[in-house]
């Protein structure tokens, strides 16, 4: 079961990985581009850039070279620490991820400053991907980078949601929110996108460089608000976003701004396409696949509890697919942080799973990120099944202890139940499968 588990999983990788997504969009014949679905001449474009950022942009960005080649006038690309590939003519810059540091603000001061050299008789080819936002922090004025990282701490701690901390990030910054468009003088931009957030919302994936934006700074206050910080972020923090509520200074680019006339924003490879590849080897393995939702979200214990519970529904009763069946879900889900442990969400979600499955025959859980990370560990997720409970308590172990001190990993790593892939060079958030056999 757990052989099979990782051949689906690792089905729903392949179909998104970078360079897969980027030649189904991009394509070079007799001088002409295609490109993100439009066509362009290329003797009507002076020089190329390519402006890549996130956890995939690496391999995006080797793709891109494959086709363009020396056309390539300038390209830079920022991506996480040991996620980066060889480039032949874009340069290769690493940062933090998911708390930027000072190497994310060098790699957006150097994405700003290139962008910037660019007119209107040029192609910026931008490659997004999960991380971008935390990897290329770009501060405003008066807000300083330890501002930023602690603000970024406090939100990952207090489960908000991708959307909330995006949110945010684009209103303390000065490349988000649409703000490479501006420095852009007026140049064609096509942004090729591997979305890593539910829905797919081009403002949201990496905190939307050249997306406008649909926030305002009065929704920054409310969602500082709901999850209690807003009086232990920064003060510098809490002033910048005071001010745009009192018009002090501007908004964000909204729709209909001309800096967007340009502007072409293309996703390219999504959790759908993985899940629906996951589906196709799922059939190959002898299992009936069914698609539950690519959007989950919520607290991931709790979403364990539903996910496990449908998946009894099924090995009970035969509803709503008679085993074998294989249940494929996922999304990107929050931890409220409580304790002091080691973990990621996905690892909280399998171990919440192993406390649901316990003594359940025949049904096995495996969850995991596409990225290959699972918060600041070197493991994917994690497996769960019947037994993850009982052979824990035989090596001395709680997992209802674990759990309350968001302590997945060691909990996992004592079991050898953890996935370890190390990075996959795609991210499109998480993927959760239930094995149901007959």
């Amino acid at each position: 079961m757990r052989k099979i588990s990782k051949a689906i999983f690792d089905a729903g990788i392949r179909a998104v990985m970078p360079e897969v997504c980027v030649a189904r969009h991009l394509n070079l014949s007799d001088g002409r581009l295609w490109i993100g679905g439009i066509d362009l001449d290329l003797d009507q474009i002076r020089h190329i850039y390519v402006a890549g950022a996130g956890k995939a942009s690496g391999a995006m960005a080797r793709e891109v070279e494959q086709i363009l080649g020396s056309r390539i006038h300038d390209g830079i690309v920022v991506t996480k620490y040991g996620h980066g590939l060889p480039l032949k003519h874009c340069r290769r810059m690493e940062a933090g991820h998911p708390v930027p540091d000072s190497a994310g603000v060098a790699g957006a001061s150097a994405l700003l400053d290139m962008v910037s050299e660019a007119g209107k008789d040029d192609l910026i080819v931008c490659l997004i991907s999960g991380g971008a936002s935390a990897l290329t922090p770009a501060p405003a004025d008066g807000i300083s980078l330890a501002d930023k990282q602690d603000t970024t701490r406090q939100l990952l701690g207090c489960g908000a949601t991708i959307h909330e901390i995006n949110t945010i990030r684009k209103h303390l910054s000065t490349i988000k929110g649409g703000q490479l468009c501006a420095a852009a003088n007026g140049a064609r931009v096509v942004s090729l996108i591997l979305s890593d957030v539910i829905g797919d919302d081009l403002d949201i994936i990496g905190s939307g460089m050249t997306a406008p934006d649909t926030g305002h700074f009065r929704e920054c206050r409310a969602i500082l608000e709901r999850h209690g910080i807003w009086d232990s972020v920064p003060e510098p923090v809490r002033s910048h976003i005071r001010s745009g509520i009192d018009g002090l200074i501007p908004d964000t680019p909204k729709p209909g701004d001309p800096i967007f006339s340009r502007v072409t924003n293309q996703v390219v490879g999504s959790l759908s396409d993985a899940l629906s590849a996951a589906a196709i080897e799922a059939e190959n393995q002898g299992f009936t696949p069914v698609v539950l939702s690519s959007m989950i979200q919520g607290e991931a214990k709790e979403a364990a509890k539903v996910l496990c519970a449908v998946a009894r529904e099924v090995r009970r009763f035969g509803r709503p697919v008679k085993p074998p069946a294989c249940l494929l879900c996922g999304g990107e889900t929050t931890v409220t942080i409580k304790g002091n442990g080691s973990g990621g969400r996905n690892m909280e979600l399998a171990l919440a799973g192993a406390l649901a499955l316990a003594g359940e025959e025949k049904i096995l859980l495996l969850s995991a990120g596409t990225d290959g990370t699972d918060g600041p560990t070197d493991a994917a997720g994690a497996f769960a099944d019947e037994n993850t409970v009982s052979r824990a308590k035989a090596l001395g172990l709680s997992a209802e202890k674990h759990l309350n001190e968001n302590n997945a990993y060691p909990f996992f790593k004592a079991l050898d139940d953890l996935l370890i892939t190390g990075p996959t060079r795609t991210n499109v958030m998480d993927m959760q499968i239930l094995l149901v056999s007959g």
